[in-house]
């Protein structure tokens, strides 16, 4: 038991549709059984209580489509949901689940920011990704949003596209700032296994840019959102001041989060992890959903605070490496600073601006050039 801040995360698996893009556990159902869907997470919740004590400093719905699930039923779960009375509760929603009364009805229900799934403005990209609403309806949405009076909001855009050029993603990015968002999320298109996308590529119908033009296309999407006051604090992440995801840090600062939902995942205060069942009417069926249940290594430990931490313009505190008995190699810390990929701080390992586009790959050099700390007790994570 702890009083350590956790936060809470839940995966709600349905959608109208497969976005062609995605490779989230979805189930596209248009029939959701939505009383039994929160009395599930509710009774998960209470299985979990045992390991996270205290209230939850934050709340973040994710999927899946959230937005399909009807406010009343979204008040009830956050209800029973034990958080505190300043918790950051984030609804993931799509535009064409998004008008006025949805809004004053979730915020009602307590949700304090939208995170909306723009992803294009472009009605070529739209058509590409299989948006379910015209981009002028989403337009108005976006102004909608803007209006409601949430302590904070978000808009998603994609980039990579086939034949979209650096010129179309900043035509595409204006339109979106035209709303004013006070934070963006930023997704390179990515093909994903298992996905239509995927199977395009196979085919040789589809090509997402290259290395090269995706590299233009983010670096002229970065320079222009901070002249906007749109400051990057994640690879993908940018916000103004005082608009920051506090839910997304908590995985950039290995802090503990509950998993809620089908093929969710938890981290506990004492470093295990556990993951649910990939499976919505087994979510259903099953007292305890979870599907793993281990306690990673210390050199696993380590790489999935790499990878997670190191995207944050915070960095890695080296004194997290340090509790796990590890510590970077200099040589190597030194070759990436001198790339100007990494920056000269002796706290932390933090990118630099060339490090950002290539965050993943140098989380995986420096978890190859971990070495142990003589002397340290080779413990399991804690």
């Amino acid at each position: 038991m702890t009083k350590q801040p956790y936060g809470v995360y839940v995966h709600v698996p349905w959608c109208r549709r497969r976005c062609p893009y995605c490779a989230f556990y979805v189930e596209v159902d248009r029939d959701v059984p939505w009383d039994r869907f929160v009395d599930a997470l509710l009774r998960e919740r209470t299985l979990r209580a045992s390991a996270f004590d205290g209230l939850a400093s934050t709340l973040f719905l994710g999927g899946g489509t959230p937005s399909r699930m009807p406010p009343e039923h979204l008040a009830r779960l956050l209800a029973g949901l034990p958080h505190t009375d300043d918790a950051e509760i984030t609804l993931e929603t799509n535009p064409e689940d998004v008008d006025a009364t949805f809004l004053a009805a979730v915020r009602a229900a307590g949700v304090t920011r939208i995170s909306l799934g723009v992803q294009t403005l472009d009605p070529r990209f739209a058509h590409l990704l299989n948006r379910s609403c015209t981009v002028d309806r989403a337009a108005e949405v976006l102004e909608q949003v803007r209006g409601a009076g949430f302590a904070s909001w978000s808009v998603d855009l994609i980039f990579g596209l086939p034949d979209q050029s650096p010129d179309d993603v900043l035509a595409d990015l204006e339109r979106l700032l035209a709303a004013e968002p006070p934070h963006v999320s930023l997704y390179g298109l990515t093909i994903e296994p298992g996905t239509p996308f995927e199977r395009a590529v196979q085919r040789g119908t589809f090509a997402p840019a290259d290395a090269e033009t995706w590299r233009t296309m983010y670096d002229r999407i970065v320079e222009r959102l901070a002249s906007a006051g749109i400051e990057r604090y994640e690879v993908s992440n940018f916000a103004k001041e005082g608009h920051r995801s506090r839910h997304n840090r908590l995985y950039w600062t290995d802090a503990p989060y509950v998993g809620l939902g089908p093929s969710a995942h938890g981290y506990r205060p004492d470093g295990s992890r556990y993951a649910n069942v990939r499976d919505a009417v087994a979510y259903l069926d099953r007292p305890d959903p979870t599907s793993e249940d281990e306690r990673p290594t210390p050199k696993q430990a380590a790489l999935d605070l790499l990878i997670s931490a190191l995207r944050s313009a915070d960095g890695v505190p080296r004194s997290l490496l340090t509790r796990l008995g590890l510590a970077p190699d200099e040589r190597l810390v030194r070759a990436l600073v001198e790339a100007n990929l990494l920056l000269d701080d002796p706290a932390a390992l933090r990118l630099a601006h060339d490090g950002f586009a290539l965050a993943d790959g140098l989380a995986e050099r420096l978890w190859d050039g971990l070495v142990p700390i003589r002397g340290f007790n080779d413990a399991p994570a804690s």
